[in-house]
């Protein structure tokens, strides 16, 4: 078995439809210049209301990758 070394990043992603979303939307992001993304863990999640609905979603996660 080989010895891996992991590094997290913190990322916050938003979307105005839902949770899922904005957490893809960070890590669909993070893909373009960050390679071995292995894992994520959501962190914190807010969102925005307007007229008694939910508007917004911001949702905060760590992202794991390999180095190589």
């Amino acid at each position: 078995m080989s010895h891996h070394v992991y590094k997290q990043l913190d990322l916050t992603g938003s979307s105005p439809d839902s949770i899922e979303d904005a957490v893809s939307t960070a890590i669909a992001k993070a893909h373009e210049t960050v390679r071995n993304i292995q894992w994520f863990t959501v962190t914190d999640t807010r969102g925005r209301v307007v007229d008694g609905k939910v508007a917004h979603w911001q949702v905060s996660i760590k992202v794991g990758f390999t180095l190589e």
